[in-house]
């Protein structure tokens, strides 16, 4: 069904307090994610019940409206035009944070996120031309060609630290250009010559984790000196102390940190899947829908782009992606099982293509998770399948990821591991197929246990005619 992102756009804007109330909006692959100034202005049902809205997850004055993948632009692209960019004075900011139903876990992971979230589409271009540059390398076509392929690929993942300090600092109030100054020490070469705790540093220590430690640091430090320097002087020292003592720290204390930290990370995450590789997926794969649902997931994109800068790809994106499997499976059982409910089949029948490239949030808000009991079968299709992933890790075959974003069918051009890339496809596409019939299987028995629309959202009804008047019977009308 086509979507107007005008009237989407509009429709969203009344019912979230208005033009005015937004400060800011954003979106993902499939959310238009936006800030307002008075979370309480907007109303969530009515918000929920606009043509086009497949769900909606509240967090404070941070609201994310889940649109779908291609409408999703659209909209948002209205949005940005008609909404009046006010951000609010720093008390009323202040004050709309303690207002705020979230947990300061939630909010820290939520912020986190939207540091990374703007650098998704990179990471996946230049993860795919990566991809492809692989395949020309081992089948040894084009080698004029794959020096260059080589160089366009990974300069932005060599400069990515200085991306995060950028999009760090924005996202917690400071200059964004002071917080890629300091992020861009991390990836200097000439930190090889600077010495810390008796060693002396590698280029890119710490990689993204270091990087934004020391862009928060820059903006605790812009912030402090923000009207407490002479106006004459703020526009030359507090650049300078800005960058000179986050700077500073950075070298000297959190490249090794972060370094021991990122370290900690990709041998926790072998340790896991080498040892309880079965459990682990079992328990990722299971979970992932839960945390899509509360917005969660985007939290994890450090975690990745660390495994990706240590090992050049994540173990923990194949597990995490049976999870769309699971939902693909789940909701091809409702299709078959409820043949009579024509609006969930459409719903179906529109989604389905971008629930096998991996996006099954139109999916998830539009068939299982309003049913209920489908949303719990496709999870246990993700555990499923996420468990036939991790049980090869515990023989000692890893499956990764070059880059993050993409799941489903869209992961295929994007893998990696260490046993050759027949046999990583070949885990990775035997995985989903479990995801698909664990998830088909259970929803389809988890619906014959009970009467065929016991749960499932009723039809549209009918508008009923005026009393004395002879009904019209419209075709196609039952």
């Amino acid at each position: 069904m086509h979507t107007d992102p005008a009237s989407t756009a509009t429709a969203v804007l009344a019912h979230v307090g208005g033009p005015a109330n937004v400060t800011s909006a954003t979106h993902c692959m499939t959310r238009l994610r936006l800030s307002l100034a008075d979370p309480g202005a907007a109303d969530g049902a009515g918000l929920r019940a606009v043509p086009g809205v497949l769900g909606v997850v509240e967090d404070g004055d941070a609201w994310q409206v889940v649109l779908g993948p291609g409408v999703v632009e659209a909209v948002t692209a209205e949005v940005r035009a008609r909404a009046v960019r006010r951000a609010p004075s720093e008390t009323a900011l202040k004050e709309g944070l303690r207002r705020r139903d979230a947990t300061p876990f939630t909010t820290a992971l939520r912020r986190v996120a939207n540091v990374f979230v703007p650098l998704i589409p990179a990471l996946i271009g230049c993860g795919i031309l990566a991809g492809v540059n692989g395949v020309l390398r081992n089948a040894g076509w084009l080698p004029g060609l794959t020096p260059a392929l080589t160089t366009v690929a990974s300069a932005f993942m060599a400069l990515l630290a200085v991306f995060v300090g950028y999009h760090t600092a924005q996202e917690f109030g400071g200059t964004p250009v002071l917080g890629a100054a300091v992020a861009a020490v991390v990836v200097y070469p000439g930190v090889a010559k600077v010495t810390a705790f008796g060693v002396h540093l590698v280029p890119g220590q710490g990689g993204v984790l270091g990087a934004l430690a020391a862009a928060f640091l820059a903006t605790r430090v812009e912030r402090f000196c923000r009207g407490r320097v002479p106006d004459a002087l703020d526009v030359l020292l507090t650049p300078a102390v800005t960058v000179l003592v986050p700077g500073l720290v950075t070298l000297y204390g959190l490249m090794y940190t972060a370094g021991t930290v990122a370290t900690a990370i990709g041998t926790a995450a072998n340790r896991l899947l080498a040892t309880t590789g079965a459990p682990a997926g079992l328990l990722l794969g299971g979970l992932f829908l839960p945390l899509v649902v509360l917005g969660l997931h985007q939290a994890l994109i450090p975690v990745h782009a660390t495994l990706i800068q240590q090992q050049g790809y994540t173990v923990l994106l194949p597990l995490l992606s049976m999870a769309g499997a699971g939902q693909v499976g789940a909701a091809l059982a409702v299709y078959l099982r409820l043949r009579h409910h024509t609006s969930l089949r459409t719903t179906i029948r529109s989604a389905l293509p971008a629930g096998l490239l991996g996006i099954g949030e139109p999916l998830v808000y539009g068939v299982s998770l309003p049913l209920g009991r489908p949303f719990l079968t496709a999870c246990a299709g993700g555990a499923a399948g996420g468990a036939f992933i991790g049980s090869f890790a515990m023989l000692g075959t890893k499956i990764g990821a070059t880059a993050i974003g993409p799941s489903g069918w869209a992961l295929f051009p994007l893998l990696s591991g260490n046993r050759g890339p027949a046999v990583t496809v070949a885990i990775y596409a035997s995985g989903l197929l479990t995801g698909y019939l664990v998830g088909f299987l259970t929803t389809y028995l988890a619906l014959s246990r009970r009467a065929p629309d016991q749960g499932v959202p009723p039809e549209e009804p009918a508008p009923q005619p005026d009393p004395g008047q002879q009904p019209t019977r419209l075709p196609g009308d039952l």
